[in-house]
């Protein structure tokens, strides 16, 4: 995911927890306008300036915007935080056009880490984390906790799914590091056993 430069990763796995919204979203834009493919896990942990109370005040005042004579043609008003997420991304997309429509196809979105992201490298964008972004003391709240106050009803389901992910990925961690203490271990009695033969293979570079 290197702007500007050409080379271009198959797919690109982004963890938004604590990210901003509107500068993840932008970011994201971007790349999938120069053809990247982009997967966004953990929605629900992104995160909006501002207060929770008020960030639920603008969302009810958009549930009021709807087409007097026949409201299921729009505007749809998504609750779930991956919904909300790619909204925000199709705002930034000429997704009318072609070249619009095939970026967004580039998308997808998730709440939690669903198989088999989570066993692949995840990435952070920098430039919009809330540590670096947010100013300090300023309110913020998070995706899920907005999406479950305006009619989401999957929010303890997926806090749950995620507190098993974060049990077997600790157990696979730990697994992992006993497996490269015991190879460290074998390497070095492996050198003891061998001795003066090490300086014969140094010679011709085995």
């Amino acid at each position: 995911m290197v702007s500007g430069s050409g080379v271009m990763a198959k797919r690109v796995v982004v963890d938004a927890r604590h990210h901003m919204l509107g500068r993840l979203a932008s970011i994201v834009a971007k790349e999938l306008l120069t053809g990247q493919r982009v997967v966004v896990v953990r929605c629900e942990e992104i995160a909006l300036s501002g207060g929770l109370v008020r960030q639920k005040m603008k969302y009810l005042r958009f549930l009021r915007k709807r087409m007097n004579t026949k409201p299921s043609h729009g505007p749809i008003h998504f609750r779930a935080p991956s919904k909300i997420f790619w909204r925000t991304v199709r705002g930034m997309i000429p997704h009318k056009t072609k070249r619009g429509a095939a970026a967004l196809e580039r998308l997808k979105v998730y709440e939690g880490v669903p198989p088999p992201y989570d066993k692949i490298k995840r990435m952070v964008v920098p430039d919009a984390l809330k540590v670096l972004r947010l100013q300090k003391g300023h309110k913020y709240c998070l995706l899920g906790r907005l999406s479950k106050e305006v009619g989401w009803n999957h929010y303890d389901t997926i806090r749950e799914l995620e507190e098993k992910r974060k049990e077997r990925s600790k157990v696979a961690y730990e697994r992992k590091k006993q497996i490269t203490r015991l190879r460290v271990q074998a390497e070095k009695i492996a050198e003891k056993q061998l001795g003066a033969q090490l300086d014969i293979l140094a010679a011709v570079k085995y």
